[in-house]
């Protein structure tokens, strides 16, 4: 053995690095022994997207907070475009209401950040930590292999510059991804259901400023998000039955404007541009197991679900606080963090917010796809109502903040 570690995190990305910082802490008061094995080198330059077609997430105001407590959110703010009002409408039909940052007492209800921004923030935190000899980063590097040990402890083999080495780590968080080939290894299934549904994402320009207000349009088939970035553009997020998604792609940038104006109306504007269009499919994916000894699957690898409303990483960075404060009341109390007992409690803090995030992100598509006349009336006079409604309307704003 050349090593062991308190916490060996597995991915290097949005929630992996996001997991460093939570334990940064930790690291400096009680010498956690912490290291991140990451596929791609950290060193290299990456590719930075065309200014118009940068891609962007929406952060709710309960992840701005988080990420403000962690030390990220200076970095961040000057990236960031305010949601200030969040307009949820049901195409050709009398449902809607509308949500608004002052009737809150908030900033922001959220914030749109693009991708590459939020990455080269969490990567220079994860190149001090490194720099500073607070965490050991292993990258380029792939893990082999994992091996339940007796003690609740992992054997973890390493390849790095073509030689493996075999590590052990008191507790390993699997955050390499929903395609995660160590789940598959370790035997963790996954309970999953395909929406028949691909996200076409691009950027689009209006004829008028968007002052901050994000849309979420349903429509039929699929819904339609629309969110406020900087200079003015919107991050375009369209719902496509599969069947229909080659055909979007296909089109001319004058035939997909039009058609997507025909779709999502004028409230909004008039559309003028459009950039470069991506596409994914869509489904609802969640690991059977979520924690073993040693052991626990942390962001895409636990759950990825439809992006309707943004909640999918909203919910990680929520899971990823609380393991960290797991862990670090593991260390508190003398306890290894990968304690099944105290694993089996942070599954069971997160277990309400992840069952309602689910299950209200995958209601709202089957819901809102259904064109049964008594339903569509339902739905839409719940908008009404929920519009009506301020009590109803600040819970339903509360949890679409993330608070």
């Amino acid at each position: 053995m050349t090593g062991k570690y308190d916490v060996l995190i597995i991915g290097g990305g949005l929630v992996g690095a996001s997991l460093l910082c939570a334990l940064e802490s930790a690291i400096n008061q009680y010498e956690l022994k912490v290291a991140l094995v990451e596929t791609h080198s950290i060193d290299e330059a990456r590719d930075t997207p065309p200014s118009y077609d940068a891609r962007a997430s929406a952060l709710s105001y309960g992840t701005q907070l988080i990420y403000e407590e962690l030390g990220l959110w200076s970095a961040l703010d000057q990236f960031a475009t305010p949601i200030l009002d969040i307009q949820v409408s049901d195409q050709g039909h009398f449902g809607a209401t509308n949500l608004n940052y002052q009737d809150e007492g908030v900033p922001a209800l959220g914030y749109v950040v693009e991708n590459h921004r939020l990455g080269e923030v969490l990567l220079k935190k994860l190149k001090d930590f490194r720099d500073q000899g607070l965490v050991e980063v292993l990258s380029p590097a792939q893990v082999e292999s994992l091996q339940p040990m007796p003690g609740s402890e992992m054997k973890v083999l390493i390849g790095q510059s073509g030689e493996s080495v075999e590590k052990l780590a008191s507790l390993v968080v699997l955050a390499d991804g929903g395609r995660s080939s160590l789940m598959e290894k370790l035997c963790i299934g996954r309970k999953h259901y395909d929406y028949e549904q691909h996200a076409l994402i691009a950027n689009v320009s209006l004829d008028r400023p968007h002052q901050g207000v994000a849309y979420e349009r349903f429509s039929g088939r699929g819904p339609m998000a629309l969110l406020p970035l900087s200079d003015d553009r919107s991050a375009l997020v369209w719902t496509v039955p599969s069947d229909e998604i080659n055909d979007k792609i296909a089109m001319d940038d004058e035939t997909f404007l039009t058609t997507l104006q025909e779709k999502f109306g004028y409230r909004a504007g008039e559309f003028t541009r459009v950039g470069t269009r991506e596409t994914y499919p869509l489904a609802l994916s969640v690991a059977r197991e979520q924690v073993r000894p040693g052991l626990v699957v942390l962001g895409n690898a636990a759950h990825a679900m439809h992006p309707v409303a943004g909640q999918g990483y909203n919910l990680a960075i929520r899971d990823t606080l609380a393991l960290a404060d797991n862990i670090i009341n593991s260390i508190r109390q003398g306890m290894s963090p990968g304690h099944l007992t105290r694993l089996l409690q942070y599954v069971d803090e997160q277990k309400t917010d992840q069952k309602m995030t689910l299950d209200f992100c995958d209601g709202l598509v089957k819901l809102f796809s259904r064109q049964e006349l008594p339903v569509i009336l339902a739905r839409n006079l719940g908008l009404t109502c929920l519009d009506m409604s301020r009590g109803l309307k600040g819970r339903f704003a509360r949890k679409a903040m993330g608070l």
